[in-house]
């Protein structure tokens, strides 16, 4: 990313300081999807405060990553002191421990590793020098505050979340960095110079999501429209073959992550468990739990029960716009339509995907949803419900005896309840008391980009929301 100031990031920066300062050793692993702004993160935080700092190198040996650490260490050592070069990560560890003990330090003494599963190559034991690092030398002491940072979700939450050998329980903290929220993207934006109105953002963010390395190649002087039609659909649009990438660097045999979400895809609601089985022909077990685990951390999709249904009726739903949109548009266009996006707006297709998409903006804020409506103090529980002929996607459960069961609409105008929605609205209602036999009060909240027509039918709607309010810090 190229920025002139961190944007955004305010809990994850004070976060950062607080480990900085505590009076222990802390060990931070920080995770989170491909282009989403972790290493950015760390370096504008501590800038040259770093004791030692050495980035991975992808698809290389063990060799050839030792001597890049090699490399790495030499420039944080004082002149006068020589290294040889590691054979073995045990040795290199070695090293950085002899480097971190000669080196003075007002406040931590901060190590950045960052991209650490591309050491950890095949039978190089990187893990155990990993280890011996931690637990014989750096836990013990109060000055060191080491930050392991990666896009392979997959890897950082086997080896350092969820590890059950030496490095168990051992990280001090985590951070899972997350896209942009729409108000995030708007300061970005605006810090490039790129001024649009919330609806041209909120179409943006639809089709690329709140990731700051997508949004850093936007041109000024370009419509919305034409920087999607620049960045997916060109020849050698930048994000033409993201999408292959994108799955493949995350994730270790990403043909099965890359199943579930081509199967997700096509099931707006989710699919169950054994429905993404018999989609995917992926056999139920273990490697199913980790594929849906790592993609539901990694934030490319979500699991939510139907509200007072049982666990086993969890569905997944893909909730990645960048991924939806891929899937929609840019994997069946033509390289040689290079207006494709352009004549694509406001056709069927387009109709039918925004719908969807604008349902998965709102999704990624609910936190906004629930100020706007007031209720950010109140207990709730969220999950969303399907029952016979009828589909809520966000249901709130407050703990004040109301539920809003809430619709979302994606329009260019204010949107109007029409005498047949208007009945539409009436049988979801009946339907979901009927089902869940609940006695809360039921407010029906329409969530619309530009507001409601006055008419006959508005009253049905308890609470409007727009756009606006998706934009709350």
């Amino acid at each position: 990313m190229r920025m002139e100031a961190l944007i955004g990031r305010k809990k994850e920066v004070r976060q950062l300081r607080q480990y900085a300062e505590s009076m222990k050793s802390e060990f931070i692993a920080i995770y989170g999807r491909r282009r989403v702004g972790k290493t950015y993160l760390v370096r504008t935080v501590f800038e040259n405060e770093f004791a030692f700092q050495v980035t991975g190198l992808a698809n290389v040996g063990m060799r050839d990553q030792l001597s890049h650490f090699h490399a790495s260490l030499l420039q944080y050592s004082p002149r006068d002191i020589e290294i040889e070069p590691a054979k073995n990560w045990m040795t290199a560890f070695r090293q950085l421990i002899q480097l971190l003990e000669q080196t003075e330090s007002k406040g931590k003494k901060i190590i950045f590793l960052d991209e650490l599963p591309w050491m950890d190559t095949p039978r190089s034991k990187f893990l155990t020098g990993l280890e011996f690092f931690w637990n014989s030398w750096a836990s013990a002491r109060k000055d060191i505050l080491l930050i392991a940072c990666g896009s392979a979700a997959a890897w950082m939450i086997k080896n350092l979340l969820n590890n059950r050998g030496g490095l168990h329980n051992r990280t001090t903290g985590r951070i899972k960095l997350e896209p942009f929220t729409l108000a995030e993207t708007e300061a970005f934006l605006s810090n490039k110079g790129i001024l649009l109105d919330r609806y041209q953002i909120v179409t943006l963010y639809m089709a690329l999501g709140g990731i700051p390395y997508y949004l850093d190649q936007l041109e000024r002087g370009l419509s919305v429209a034409q920087n999607i039609n620049t960045l997916c659909f060109e020849r050698n649009a930048l994000l033409r073959n993201e999408y292959s990438n994108l799955y493949v660097s995350l994730f270790n045999r990403a043909e099965r992550h890359i199943a579930v979400i081509e199967a997700l895809a096509k099931k707006r609601k989710g699919l169950t468990r054994h429905e993404i089985m018999a989609a995917t022909h992926l056999s139920n077990g273990g490697g199913l739990t980790r594929t849906l685990q790592e993609l539901e951390e990694s934030t490319f999709i979500r699991s939510y029960r139907s509200f007072s249904k049982k666990e086993k009726d969890t569905l997944y739903q893909l909730i990645d716009p960048y991924s939806l949109f891929y899937l929609h548009f840019i994997k069946g266009s033509s390289p040689d339509d290079e207006a494709f996006w352009i004549h694509a707006i406001e056709s069927p297709p387009f109709r039918a995907w925004s719908g969807y998409a604008f349902e998965m903006v709102c999704l990624h804020h609910v936190a906004q949803i629930k100020q706007a409506l007031g209720i950010s103090g109140v207990q709730t529980s969220v999950s969303a419900w399907y029952g016979e002929g009828a589909q809520i996607d966000l249901v709130i459960d407050r703990k004040d005896h109301v539920i809003n069961l809430c619709e979302m609409k994606f329009s260019i105008h204010p949107f109007s309840i029409t005498k047949s929605y208007a009945e539409n609205l009436r049988q979801k209602i009946s339907r979901f008391q009927l089902a869940t036999k609940t006695k809360k009060a039921i407010f029906m909240t329409l969530i619309t980009t530009h507001g409601l027509v006055e008419n006959q039918y508005r009253y049905l709607a308890q609470n409007s929301l727009t756009l606006e309010d998706l934009f709350t810090a």
